[in-house]
C-alpha cells in the first residue's frame, strides 16, 4: 500500500451470521457497492435498510400521465423513487420541483438523483413543508402534475436514531425534521391521561386508547422501548392471551402513528395543502395523493369531493386505487396504501 493511500476501513463486526442492528448492515447501507446483495433482500419481500421502495409507481404514472415539457411537483420527495420515474417522461424541456422537510435525508436523495444525470434545470429541490405551496407556486408558476406520497419513508422507519419504530431501541423522537418542534417524548410528558386517549383515537382509531393512556401517563417515557413496554402491558390487560401478540403489534403501530401525526402536526398541514392545491394546478393539471391510514384518506376524499362540487376539479377518483396483489406480496408496506386522484378543469374553450 502506498503511504499516501487512505487507511483501509475494516468491515463492521457483528454477532451471528447476519447483521441485525441498523448500523451493522454495511452492505445495505452502501447500495452503490452491494447492489447484488440488495436484490437478494428485495427478493425476500423486504426493503433494504436505509432505502425505500416506492409504492404504486405504475398506477401513479398512469394517473399523472407526464408529458415532455410539463412541470411537475413531487410534494413529498422522500427517497426520490417516484421522481426518478417521472423525470425521464418530462424530457425534453420539462421540470420537476421536489419538496421535503427532512434535513437529514434530502441531501442524500439529491446526491442519488444527481448521480443519475438529472440536471439543475430539470430537477429543483427545496427543503420545506408542502403547506408552503403558495411560495412554490409563486416561484415556479403552476404545475401540470402534482404528487404527494403521505407515507413515512423506510429510511426514517429503519433508522433507530429517528425513533419511528418500536422494533429497536432509540430516542422517542418521531419528528420528520428533528431540528424543529418537540419530540414525542416531550409531547407525552405534557399530555394528561384524557388528552392522550383522545389523541390515540383521533389520530389512529386505537381501540385500547384508555388503557394505554392510563399505563403511559405519569411514567418516564424517553425511548421507543419505554413506550413499547407500556403499550404491551396495557394491551395484555385488555385481550385474551391467544390474541395478545397480534393485538399488541397493531396497538404499537397505531400508538407510534398517532404520536408521529401529533408531533409533526400532519393533519393540519395536510388540510392546508389540500385547500391550496387547486390554485397551484394549471388547467387540466393532474394530482395524485397516496395515503396510508384512514385519517389521511378521509381528508383527501372529502377535499376532492368538495373541489368537484365547487368546480375546482373536473373529475376525481370515485374509489381509491390499491397496490396490486403482486406488489403487496413483494412489498408488504404497500398493503395499506390508497391512491386518489383529481383533475383540474381544462382551459376555456377546450373540448
Amino acid at each position: 500500500m502506498n503511504q499516501d493511500d487512505p487507511p483501509r476501513q475494516r468491515r463492521v463486526r457483528y454477532q451471528g451470521t447476519h447483521p441485525r442492528r441498523f448500523a451493522e448492515k454495511y452492505k445495505e447501507l452502501a447500495p452503490e457497492t452491494h447492489a447484488e446483495e440488495l436484490e437478494k433482500v428485495r427478493a425476500r419481500g423486504h426493503t433494504p435498510a436505509g432505502t425505500h421502495r416506492s409504492i404504486c409507481v405504475t398506477e401513479i404514472l398512469e394517473v399523472l400521465a407526464p408529458k415532455p415539457g410539463e412541470q411537475a411537483l413531487d410534494a413529498t420527495l422522500g427517497y426520490g423513487g417516484h421522481t426518478q420515474e417521472l423525470l425521464p417522461l418530462l424530457r425534453p424541456g420539462g421540470r420537476l420541483v421536489g419538496l421535503d422537510v427532512d434535513p437529514l435525508e434530502l441531501p442524500r436523495t439529491e446526491a442519488r438523483l444527481r448521480a443519475l444525470g438529472f440536471s439543475d434545470d430539470e430537477l429543483v429541490l427545496r427543503r420545506m413543508n408542502f403547506a408552503g405551496l403558495p411560495k412554490v407556486r409563486g416561484e415556479f408558476g403552476g404545475f401540470d402534475l402534482v404528487l404527494a406520497d403521505l407515507g413515512v419513508s423506510s429510511m426514517q422507519i429503519d433508522n433507530p436514531a429517528r425513533g419511528f419504530t418500536w422494533k429497536a431501541e432509540g430516542p422517542l423522537d418521531l419528528r420528520l425534521n428533528p431540528q424543529r418542534g418537540r419530540s414525542a417524548a416531550e409531547l407525552l410528558a405534557n399530555l394528561d391521561e384524557t388528552a392522550l386517549a383522545e389523541l390515540l383515537v383521533e389520530n389512529a382509531d386505537e381501540p385500547h386508547a384508555l388503557a394505554i393512556a392510563r399505563a403511559v401517563h405519569g411514567q418516564p417515557v424517553r425511548s421507543t422501548r419505554d413506550l413499547a413496554n407500556l403499550v404491551r402491558a396495557a394491551v395484555a390487560g385488555e385481550v385474551h392471551v391467544t390474541e395478545f401478540e397480534e393485538a399488541a403489534k397493531r396497538s404499537l403501530q397505531r400508538s407510534f402513528q398517532a404520536l408521529r401525526i401529533a408531533v409533526n402536526d400532519e393533519f393540519r398541514v395536510l388540510d392546508q395543502f389540500l385547500a391550496l392545491l387547486p390554485a397551484a394546478l394549471n388547467p387540466g393539471g393532474r394530482v395524485a395523493i397516496l395515503t396510508f391510514h384512514s385519517g389521511e384518506d378521509r381528508r383527501v376524499k372529502k377535499a376532492f369531493q368538495a373541489g368537484l362540487r365547487e368546480g375546482l376539479y373536473a373529475a376525481v377518483a370515485p374509489e381509491p386505487l390499491r397496490a396490486s396483489p403482486e406488489e403487496r406480496r413483494a412489498n408488504p408496506r404497500s398493503t395499506s396504501a390508497k391512491l386518489r386522484w383529481a383533475v383540474a378543469p381544462p382551459p376555456p374553450g377546450a373540448p
